[in-house]
């Protein structure tokens, strides 16, 4: 079985132009491109399926490109109208399954760099919403049941009995069912919960000294993810949402999800 995902960017302008009536100039950067003040927006679209012949392509990602666009001036007009954004994603899911009736496995939209709502074709009608946190702190890793040398050899530089540190970024993911309002949690409610419960009691500290939970356990990405997941679960068990997963970016190259 083979995945695909395609990144289709675009702009939603507040005065309305014909860029769709051209050529993109600048894919890369967005299109339609933003002419002004307005929403960018990105889909990350993931089919799944077998190779066609003779291609061997999945899907040629120009067909994906076009897909998205077609569905754009009716995005833009559900903007202009005030739509909610699950809203706005269940129509381009349902755009997007129309063409693809089997080979669309997971749809995301992301409205900042930081924040997501994604549709998944196995847990429909349920959404999902990510947003990223961040931290800065210092760790070691060390296993005090291990010799010296053993240390050294199994963590290197991360074993240094000063420690390091690192600023971690932690995407918090939810799953649920929108209210009758197009909504699965309150933004702001929800972003005072996780800074309160991880993020505020993680931030600026040794880990291994100054977190109780990493007191017998050594601090590692994978560690520090489900840590952070087993503080999380019972304060987010909410009207229309529950945690998901968290995934923890030690660096941008190295990153743990974590669930259950």
């Amino acid at each position: 079985m083979f995945r695909l995902t395609r990144e289709v960017r675009f702009a939603v302008n507040d005065v309305p132009d014909d860029q769709l009536d051209h050529p993109p100039a600048n894919s890369h950067g967005g299109y339609p491109s933003l002419t002004g003040v307005g929403h960018y927006l990105t889909a990350g679209v993931t089919l799944q399926g077998e190779l066609e012949l003779p291609s061997q392509y999945l899907v040629n990602i120009k067909r994906i490109d076009e897909a998205v666009r077609d569905a754009l001036p009716a995005v833009q007009r559900m903007i202009r109208d005030r739509k909610t954004a699950t809203a706005i994603v269940s129509h381009l899911f349902s755009h997007l399954r129309e063409r693809w009736p089997t080979q669309l496995e997971s749809l995301s939209l992301a409205l900042s760099p930081f924040l997501s709502l994604s549709s998944v074709a196995s847990e429909l009608p349920m959404m999902r919403l990510s947003q990223k946190f961040e931290f800065s702190a210092s760790h070691r890793l060390h296993n005090a049941s291990l010799s010296d040398a053993e240390n050294r050899r199994t963590f290197g530089k991360c074993n240094n009995p000063l420690g390091h540190g690192h600023n971690y970024e932690v995407q918090v993911t939810l799953i649920g069912d929108p209210n009758a309002h197009g909504l699965l949690v309150d933004i702001p409610a929800f972003e005072r919960t996780v800074a309160e419960t991880v993020i505020d009691p993680f931030d600026h500290k040794y880990l291994n000294l100054e977190v109780p939970q990493f007191r017998d356990l050594i601090p590692s990405v994978e560690n520090i993810a489900k840590v952070l997941y087993g503080m999380l679960k019972p304060v987010l068990k909410l009207e229309h949402a529950k945690l998901a997963s968290v995934t923890v970016w030690e660096t941008p190259k190295t990153w743990c999800e974590y669930s259950e």
